[in-house]
C-alpha cells in the first residue's frame, strides 16, 4: 500500500527520550488531531506528576494534485502508526465548525472522518472540543491567532522549536484535555 501512497511522508519530531519505557500504569498518553485535507495535524502527549511531555507531533501532508481518496488514505494510514508506536489512551480531536463553505466543511468531514476511524479502529475513547474552547483554556482568550496558540504550546511543553501550526493546534487539544477541563469553565469534553 505504501508504494500506492508514494509521496510526501508525514513530517514527525519525535524527541530523542520518547523512546524510555514507562510502565503503563503510571502515565497517560494522549493524542490531539488537528484534522485536515491537505494538513492533519496531530500531537501526542504523557501526562505525568510534573507536567506534560511531548512524544511525537507532526503534520500528515498531502499534495495539492492528489485526489481526495487519496489523501484520506494518506491520514488514515499515517495515523494508524503514530497510534501502534504511541498506543495513546484517549484521543481528542477538534469539534465541527460551521463553514460557510459547503464544500469546505463536507471535505473537512471527511478527513475528520478518516482520522477518527483510524483511532475506533484500536478501540481508543474519542473526546472533541471547540477551537475557540481550546484556544481559550491555552491562551486564556478564544479568538488567539494561531501563532499565540503554537507558542504557548511551546513553553508549556518546554519544546525547543515552535510546532508547525497544525501540529500546535493538536498538541493544543491533547493539552486541555490533559488541564481536566476545570479551567476556564470549560464543560466536560464531548464523547464522540
Amino acid at each position: 500500500m505504501q508504494q500506492r501512497l508514494d509521496g510526501r511522508k508525514a513530517r514527525v519530531a519525535i524527541p530523542p527520550d520518547a523512546s524510555r519505557l514507562v510502565p503503563r500504569a503510571s502515565r497517560q498518553v494522549v493524542i490531539g488531531i488537528d484534522p485536515s485535507l491537505r494538513g492533519t495535524g496531530f500531537g501526542v502527549i504523557r501526562l505525568e506528576k510534573s507536567s506534560p511531555v511531548a512524544l511525537a507531533q507532526g503534520t500528515i501532508s498531502c499534495p495539492k494534485d492528489w485526489e481526495r481518496s487519496r489523501c484520506l488514505a494518506q491520514i488514515s494510514q499515517s495515523l494508524r502508526v503514530v497510534l501502534q508506536r504511541f498506543q495513546p489512551d484517549v484521543c481528542v480531536v477538534e469539534g465541527l465548525f460551521f463553514a460557510q463553505n459547503l464544500k469546505t466543511a463536507i471535505i473537512m468531514g471527511e478527513a475528520r472522518g478518516a482520522a477518527m476511524a483510524a483511532v475506533a479502529e484500536c478501540g481508543i475513547e474519542i473526546f472533541e472540543i471547540a477551537t475557540r474552547k481550546v484556544k481559550l483554556a491555552i491562551v486564556g482568550y478564544g479568538a488567539a491567532q494561531k501563532i499565540a496558540v503554537a507558542k504557548m504550546v511551546q513553553r508549556m511543553l518546554n519544546l525547543a522549536d515552535l510546532p508547525a501550526p497544525d501540529a500546535a493546534d493538536a498538541l493544543a487539544l491533547a493539552l486541555t484535555h490533559a488541564q481536566g477541563n476545570l479551567r476556564h469553565g470549560l464543560k466536560p469534553l464531548k464523547k464522540v
